[in-house]
This record gives structure tokens, sequence and C-alpha cells, in this order.
């Protein structure tokens, strides 16, 4: 098979209609073009040029020669400025996968704010289990994952840990990148019109005898020994939402109570109030996990570095 080279130089001397012109165009020696036609010729079994004291002409096996390698070029052209663009921000396809609060209004907006930058990029969010959420993108399935210290334990309890600690190490990561983004404070969500709401703070042992609403993992009451102790045993879950918009409707309903991380905020109903606690609940750290380089595509690093910009201050 030719390689792209030789063909380059095939296209050129038919173009120039000598050795010499297309050797002074490609900057090579005269001799160097004569042996690079030769050896197409040998590898073909034909004559492709006739050779004249003033110059070459193709012959007729060498003008189908020379037709199909501008076709072959032109091929091989869009192939590299294709895979070019891809390589950039101008084309290429996104995929995320986050955590229900996260996907309130925190990755939303991003995904705006990229998209009106990076319009040729395509951009999916992707339905995850969150405890998978690292095998796919060690799967390739996404490029970035949103997630939280407490998706990276089998053990739920085991995320127990220090949010300076990395919860997993380097040998467990393998290509897998895991940036920390932001340590999300947990605050109690009341309704309006809770005894409580107006509270500056909320001490835990007040709630012992509230309704909790439970919710999608990582959004869920978690791994809070923290509010156990203080309730004087599990949460009494009256109620099981996954949906984020419904687990608000049960608390403006006066329904019950659940947590709210620092990502959902911005998204809370206005009826519903929202207070620290004492003894404070512990902080749950958030990642993006996403392919070491090389692997990393070019958008999942653009899309890194915009989500780093949107972090509440």
């Amino acid at each position: 098979m030719p390689d792209p080279w030789s063909l380059r130089i095939l296209v050129e001397v038919a173009e120039r209609g000598s050795f010499s012109a297309a050797a002074e165009a490609l900057v090579l020696s005269q001799p160097a073009v004569s042996r690079q036609i030769g050896g197409l010729e040998r590898q073909f079994g034909v004559a492709l040029f006739r050779r004249a004291a003033r110059g070459v002409t193709p012959t007729v096996a060498g003008v189908k020669a020379v037709e199909l390698a501008r076709g072959a070029l032109a091929r091989l052209d869009a192939l590299d400025a294709t895979m070019r663009t891809f390589a950039g921000l101008d084309a290429g396809h996104l995929r995320l996968c986050a955590f229900a609060s996260a996907n309130t209004l925190f990755v939303p907006d991003a995904i705006r704010r990229f998209d009106a930058d990076h319009p040729g990029v395509t951009i999916s969010l992707l339905h995850v289990d969150p405890l998978a959420s690292l095998d796919a993108v060690r799967s390739g399935q996404v490029d970035l994952a949103l997630l939280t210290a407490w998706q990276l334990y089998a053990d739920p309890w085991a995320a127990r840990v220090d949010p300076e600690v990395a919860p997993l190490p380097d040998e467990a990561l393998g290509d897998i990148e895991l940036v920390p983004l932001l340590d999300e404070e947990l605050h109690v969500a009341l309704p309006s019109g809770h005894p409580l709401a107006e509270h500056g703070t909320v001490d835990l042992a007040a709630l012992r005898d509230e309704t909790w609403i439970e919710g999608a993992y990582p959004d869920c009451l978690g791994p809070l020994p923290q509010m156990a102790d203080a309730l004087g045993g599990a949460p009494r879950i009256g109620f099981t939402c996954h949906d984020w918009n419904g687990k608000q409707a049960l608390v403006a309903g006066g329904a019950g109570i659940m947590l709210v991380p620092t990502l959902a905020r911005a998204a809370i109903r206005p009826n519903i109030r929202l207070r620290p606690t004492n003894p404070p609940l512990p902080r749950r750290r958030l990642y993006a996990a996403l392919p070491h380089p090389p692997f990393r595509t070019p958008p999942a690093t653009t899309f890194l570095d915009l989500l780093t910009t949107l972090l509440p201050s």
C-alpha cells in the first residue's frame, strides 16, 4: 500500500509536469522525487509517466492513479482536520454524570455557560448509579463525574473520615484523578411555619421527635453518626422521595424535615428555612472525577475549569 507522502509526490509531479518542478515545490531533490515515482511504478507494476526531454506526462494508468490519489489525500486531510477539531473545542461530545442536589442548579448553570461558549460540543447528562460513578469514568462511559466522598465507599458508614485525607489511595484510582472542589455544609430544612424555623441555629436534640424525609444516595441522611447520637437513635424516616422537588414539596407542606447541602441552597423554595445545627454536621466533600491527561478530553478540562469558577463562596 503506498504511503501518503508518495501519493503527494505523485500528484505534484502530475500537476507540475516534471520531476524537477515537483522537487522544487516540495523542497526535495530531483533524484528523490524520481526514486519515489519509480518506487510506485514498481509497486503497481505499471508505468505512471512517460519521460521526455521537456518533462513528463501521465500514462493512462497514471491519470487514474493521480485521480485516486487526490481522493485518498482529500480524505486523509479531512480525517486530520476532523481529529484536530475533536482535540479542541469546536466539536466533540462531553458526557457528564452528577447526583441530584448538584443537578438542581449547579450543573445546569455550568452546562448553560459551557454551551454558550462552545456550541459545537454536544453535552449529555447521563443517569448513572451514584455508587458506580467512578467506574463510569474508568470505563469511558462518562468524561467527568461529580461525586461526594460518601460515594467512594462500598460501606457508606466508612466515610467518617477527615475531609483533608484522600478517600482512596492512588493505586486504587489508577488512571482516574479526583479533584476536590468543595466541602459542602449540611443544613436542616424546616417549613417556614415550624417552631424552630426562626432560630439562628437548631439544636439537633430538639429534632428528636421529627419526621425526616429520606432521598436518593448520596442526597440522603447519609453516614452521619453525629446526628444519630444527638437524636438518641436513627432518624425517624416517614417519607422516602428521590426527586429533589418532591422532597421540597414535602418539607414545605409540613410533612417532615430534611438535610440540604451547599449546592442545593440556591434552589430551595422561599417557604423553606435552612438552619445550621448544633452540633454542626460534618461537611461532605465534593469531587470531580475524570481521567488523567492525556486521556482527558479538552471539553472535560474546560468544563472542570468552569465548575471551579461557579462554586459558591
